[in-house]
C-alpha cells in the first residue's frame, strides 16, 4: 500500500492495532562494539565523577577535615558533589544514560537522596538534534517533501528528551500540530548500551546496596520500558485508545489528550493535536489562574484510575511536564511513551484493595487478593488474624489528609508487613505505586487537606452502585461536568468544555 505522496502507507501500522509489541533485543548479547563501549563508559563515569569531587573539595577545602573527622554534613556535600559528577556522566554518555537517570529521579524511594536530586536534571536538561535531521526523517517515514506535509514548521523545538523531541508545526489545512520525531540511530545504540549496563549491573548487585535495590532488576525494566518507547506504532495506538476511553463512562468531559493525526504517523513519527496550556508543575501560576487544584486533581486521578482498572492501558510517567492545565481549563494527558496495562489477576486485586479501603473495610478480601497474586503465601495464617492486623495498621492512615500522611509513609509501613509476613513485592504494581506517590506530590501543593484513599468520586465509575449507595448513607454529593476546574471572579461559569 502506498500513501498519496507515493511512499510507504502511513496511515496504517505494520502490526494491528493493540497487538504486543515485538520481542526487545537479547540482554545478554555481546560483541567486539560493546566491549569498546564499555571501556569508554567506565573510563567517562571514574573521570567526571573524580573531576566533580576534587572541584568540589578545592572549592570547601574544610569538608577534608570534615571528612576525616566523620562530619555528617561533609558527607552529605560530598555526595551531593559525586551525584552531580555522575549526572555529568550520564548525560556525556548519551540517552541511554540519561534514561537511566529519569528512572532513578522519578524513583527517590529506591535510591538515595543525593542521587535521586541529582538526576532530576535529566527530566529537562537534555540537548534536542538538528532540525534538519527531524525533517529528514520526517520526509524518509511520510514519503513526502515537508512542504507538501505542513503550511509551518518550527525548527526550534517544543521539548527535546532521550528519545525524541518535539516540534511544532501548522498541517495544510491550517491545524496546530505537533511532531514526535525518534533520535536518529536511537534504537541500535540504546540497547547496545543497555547490554553494557546489564552487565554492570550485575556487578553492582554482588553489593549490599545494588542487591537491596535489584540493580539487575531496574535495568531489565528499564530494558522493556525503553524499547516499548521507541516502538512509536505502539505509542501512538496507546494514545488513541487512552484518548478514547477517556469519555467511556459519558462524563470526564474536563480531562483530554492530544488527537492522533493518524496519516501523518510513520515508525519513527507521531503528529497530534497541539494543546496549550501549564504544565501542572507550575503551582503559582496554576494558583494565578484561579484553578480549583482539588477538582483538578479528583478528575484527573479518576481518569487515570479508570484506565488502570478498566480500559487497560494507563499513562505510566505522570510527572507535571506530561499533565497540563489547558487554556480551557481542561487537564490534558501527554506524551504516552511509558504505559503500563495490568493483567487481569493484578487488576483484580487492586480493585479488592480499593474496593476494601473505600466501601466496605472488609480487609479479609485483600488478604485473600493479596494471595491470588503471590504477595501473601497461602501458609501465611489465619485470614482472619492478617487481615485485623492490616486494618489496625493501614486504616488510620487512610483516615489522614496529604497534609498528616505521606503515601510514602503508607508504602514504607506495607514493605515493613510484608517483611512481618514474609511477603514479596510485586512487580506488576511498582509502576502503579510510582504514578500515585506523582500524584500525591501535586496534591501536596494544590489540596493539602485532599484525603485521596477515601476518595469515592475516585472510583464513581469502577463501583457505581456500591458508591451512590456509600453516597447516600454519608451525605456526600460529587462533583459533575458541571462545575468547572476554574472559576473566574465576577464571570459566570462556563458550560463544560465539548469533548472532540
Amino acid at each position: 500500500m502506498t500513501s498519496p505522496h507515493g511512499g510507504p502507507d502511513p496511515t496504517g501500522p505494520v502490526r494491528a492495532p493493540g497487538a504486543p509489541p515485538p520481542e526487545a533485543p537479547d540482554l545478554l548479547r555481546l560483541g567486539p562494539p560493546e566491549l569498546l563501549r564499555g571501556v569508554e563508559i567506565w573510563v567517562t563515569l571514574a573521570v567526571v565523577v573524580l573531576r566533580a569531587v576534587v572541584v568540589h573539595l578545592a572549592r570547601h577545602p574544610s569538608h577534608v577535615v570534615g571528612l576525616l573527622r566523620r562530619d555528617p554534613e561533609a558527607r552529605r556535600a560530598l555526595a551531593d558533589a559525586a551525584g552531580t559528577g555522575l549526572v555529568e556522566a550520564f548525560m556525556a554518555l548519551g540517552p541511554t544514560f540519561v534514561k537511566l537517570g529519569q528512572l532513578i529521579a522519578s524513583s527517590p524511594g529506591m535510591f538515595p537522596t543525593w542521587l535521586a536530586d541529582a538526576c532530576l536534571r535529566t527530566l529537562s536538561d537534555v540537548p534536542p538534534f538538528p532540525a534538519e535531521t527531524a525533517l529528514a526523517i520526517v520526509e524518509e517515514d511520510l514519503g513526502a517533501p515537508a512542504a507538501e506535509l505542513f503550511a509551518e514548521f518550527d525548527p526550534r523545538p517544543l521539548s527535546a528528551a532521550s528519545i525524541a523531541q518535539v516540534h511544532a508545526c501548522v498541517l495544510r489545512d491550517g491545524r496546530h500540530a505537533v511532531v514526535k520525531v525518534q533520535r536518529p540511530a536511537i534504537a541500535d545504540r540504546m540497547n547496545r548500551d543497555l547490554r553494557i549496563m546489564y552487565r554492570l549491573a550485575r556487578l553492582i548487585d554482588r553489593t549490599r546496596t545494588g542487591h537491596l535495590v535489584n540493580a539487575p532488576g531496574v535495568v531489565e525494566d528499564l530494558h522493556r520500558t525503553t524499547n516499548e518507547e521507541l516502538d512509536f506504532v505502539l505509542e501512538a495506538d496507546r494514545q488513541a485508545r487512552f484518548r478514547a476511553a477517556i469519555g467511556h463512562f459519558g462524563d470526564n468531559a474536563w480531562i483530554t489528550a492530544p488527537e492522533v493525526y493518524r496519516d501523518l504517523c510513520g515508525p519513527r513519527v507521531i503528529c497530534m493535536e497541539r494543546l496549550f496550556g501549564t504544565p501542572l508543575d507550575r503551582f503559582e501560576e496554576v494558583r494565578a489562574r484561579g484553578i480549583d487544584g482539588e477538582l483538578v486533581l479528583r478528575r484527573g486521578l479518576k481518569v487515570w484510575m479508570e484506565a488502570a482498572l478498566v480500559h487497560g492501558p494507563f499513562h505510566g510517567d505522570v510527572h507535571a511536564g506530561n499533565i497540563w492545565v489547558l487554556d480551557d481549563g481542561r487537564i490534558a494527558y501527554l506524551d504516552f511513551g511509558i504505559m503500563g496495562e495490568l493483567p487481569a489477576p493484578h487488576r483484580d486485586a487492586l480493585r479488592d484493595a480499593l474496593y476494601t479501603v473505600m466501601i466496605d473495610g472488609d480487609y479479609t478480601r485483600v488478604v485473600r487478593a493479596w494471595q491470588r497474586i503471590g504477595i501473601l503465601g497461602p501458609d501465611v495464617g489465619p485470614v482472619e488474624e492478617v487481615a485485623a492486623r492490616l486494618q489496625v495498621v493501614l486504616d488510620p492512615m487512610f483516615d489522614m489528609t496529604l497534609g498528616e500522611a505521606s503515601l510514602a509513609e503508607i508504602l514504607r509501613r506495607q514493605i515493613e508487613l510484608q517483611q512481618e509476613y514474609s511477603a514479596r513485592a510485586v512487580r506488576e504494581l511498582v509502576l502503579v505505586s510510582k504514578q500515585l506517590m506523582y500524584f500525591e506530590r501535586y496534591a501536596r501543593e494544590l489540596a493539602p487537606d485532599y484525603n485521596m484513599a477515601r476518595d469515592l468520586f475516585l472510583v464513581s465509575n469502577i463501583f457505581p452502585e456500591e458508591v451512590a449507595r456509600a453516597c447516600a448513607a454519608r451525605g456526600i454529593t460529587l462533583p459533575g461536568d458541571d462545575v468547572p476546574n476554574v472559576r473566574p471572579p465576577g464571570r459566570a461559569v462556563p458550560p463544560a468544555p465539548r469533548r472532540g
